[in-house]
């Protein structure tokens, strides 16, 4: 058993990390990856592999409006089916999920900025600054995403209507998202790396740095900070698809993204409409491609945390 237990470790070094063993030796995270992966390629690659570009209006043909897909018994022309203005739904699908992803990561980015800069300052500061920073992010957690997200985006609205802002709601419609979605989210990162601020900045290697007269944002982040990316890493993944789902809530009821430029959720509710009609194609598809994402990205999720806490092991 002892030999058997040093062969293991053995390979393991030879092999890699303990977090590349944890990957490759779960089969549900590695077919997670594969699945991620292969989605990511194909959407990135959307302007190669699709029929149609569905966000530019020459390419609408009314004409192939509610063509079935072929399980449905439509033909190969348009695999997928079109929708109500005959975009292609394979093409759509390609492009909103696309749009989808760029929404997550954008937000979780910003999040994540926002989230570990707080932290940083609350934890090395503390006192006063700490309180005020914390109490402040103990105030943003009680309001819901989808709460910030309906005020900004009616702010914005408002703002449009009496000309204060120079621009179409459809064309800024993006940046909003990704904004309310990234106000909603940083302080789980804050919170996070604050914790572990608290425990780094007490420890000899920072002491020594204070001692030696290393100034106090470079104490953070070249020396705190990249010990408490283990935990904000697993945040940032699960949040990724948090901001994928509510996105696509947000654009199912009519807040998000617009029709123009539908994105996943925009597309199932535009499908929502024709579902007493029997035309489930364009709510069924985008659907599916939605709740494929969203767990593949928490298995993934789930397999970070995991593989980082090694009391879980």
């Amino acid at each position: 058993m002892a030999g058997g237990i040093s062969i293991a470790r053995a390979w393991r070094k030879v092999s890699g990390s303990d977090i590349y063993y944890s990957f490759r030796t779960s089969r549900i995270t590695v077919a997670a990856a594969i699945v991620t992966a292969i989605i990511f390629a194909a959407c990135f690659a959307a302007p190669l592999i699709a029929i149609q570009d569905p966000y530019d209006p020459a390419n609408l043909d009314l004409g192939v409006a509610m063509r079935p897909p072929v399980f449905w018994g439509g033909g190969w022309d348009f695999p997928l089916g079109t929708d109500d203005q005959g975009r292609d739904m394979y093409s759509a699908i390609l492009y909103g999920t696309r749009l989808s992803l760029i929404v997550g990561f954008a937000s979780v980015l910003l999040a994540m900025a926002l989230g570990v800069t707080i932290g940083l300052v609350s934890g090395y500061a503390g006192g006063a600054t700490d309180a005020v920073l914390m109490r402040a992010a103990d105030v943003q957690l009680t309001f819901p995403a989808f709460l910030i997200a309906l005020t900004l985006d009616g702010i914005v609205r408002g703002l449009i209507a009496q000309k204060v802002l120079p621009f179409d709601h459809d064309a800024i419609a993006l940046p909003v998202i990704v904004l309310s979605l990234g106000l909603s989210f940083w302080p789980q990162y804050a919170r996070t790396v604050r914790g572990a601020v608290l425990v780094e900045r007490t420890k000899d290697y920072v002491n020594a740095a204070r001692i030696i007269g290393v100034r106090p944002w470079r104490i953070l982040w070249r020396h705190i900070l990249p010990n408490a990316m283990g935990p904000v890493l697993v945040i940032a993944t699960i949040n990724l698809a948090v901001a994928i789902i509510t996105e696509a809530t947000l654009s199912f009821l009519g807040v998000g993204m617009p029709k123009t430029q539908p994105s996943l959720g925009t597309l199932i509710q535009i499908g929502n409409d024709y579902l007493s009609s029997g035309d489930l194609w364009i709510t069924v598809s985008p659907g599916i491609m939605l709740a494929v994402l969203v767990l593949a990205v928490n298995l993934l999720g789930d397999w970070l945390r995991d593989a980082l806490n090694p009391k879980l092991r």
